[in-house]
């Protein structure tokens, strides 16, 4: 019997006003804040509630996972409208006697003050497009809408890509958002750069995909 491959469709993303009919049916700064950190950053749903208040960047807008899929760590640059939602939130909405680490906090009922988890985060999606009468909107759709979005106004390919995947994030990104190199790494450059060693076993060189793309 042979087998039948299951087509790839493409993820489906929310038009603009569909974005706007779920924000305006999210009740509190809270609920707003993580919906931009995923419109406006993609982030996944697992990487939302676990944003703590220290990944937190406004100044240079970004923010930093540290707990990504696969347990990588990356930096994101996020709109200016996510750091006002979360300004907001942290002034009026967050409890003040929450200890948590974590940004995003249960508001009400017994657990008040606690992280909030994944499962929160989709009850709380759920009521929004209920109320904004959508008949879909997830998570992951709230990711790819943002990466589609951002091809759209110019974004290279690569650049989304890198967004999207595991590739390493400082590549595309200005200086100021790039994070440091590691110790070593920056010895090894100023060793070379002065004309030495980088005391390293010698490797077999291959093509970037670049080159070989251009084959």
């Amino acid at each position: 019997m042979p087998l039948i491959r299951t087509p790839r469709t493409l993820p489906r993303v929310l038009a603009p006003a569909g974005v706007d009919a779920l924000r305006a049916a999210l009740r509190t700064h809270r609920d707003r804040a993580m919906v931009d950190a995923m419109v406006l950053g993609g982030l996944r749903r697992c990487e939302v509630p676990g944003l703590r208040l220290e990944d937190l960047s406004a100044g240079e807008r970004r923010l930093f996972v540290a707990e990504g899929k696969g347990g990588r760590q990356r930096v994101v640059p996020v709109s200016a409208r996510f750091f006002a939602a979360v300004g907001a939130y942290l002034e009026s909405g967050r409890p003040a006697a929450a200890a948590a680490r974590q940004v995003f906090v249960v508001l009400k009922g017994a657990r008040r003050g606690e992280p909030l988890p994944a499962a929160g985060l989709d009850e709380i999606l759920d009521g929004a497009r209920s109320r904004a009468g959508l008949e879909r909107a997830t998570c992951h759709q709230l990711r790819h809408t943002c990466f589609t979005r951002l091809r759209e106004a110019g974004m290279a390919p690569i650049e989304a890509l890198s967004l999207r995947v595991h590739l390493r994030i400082m590549h595309v990104l200005p200086d100021h958002h790039r994070v440091p190199p590691h110790p070593r790494k920056a010895a090894r450059r100023r060793r070379r750069a002065a004309g030495g060693t980088s005391r390293r076993r010698p490797i077999l060189m291959v093509r970037s995909w670049w080159e070989r793309m251009r084959l």
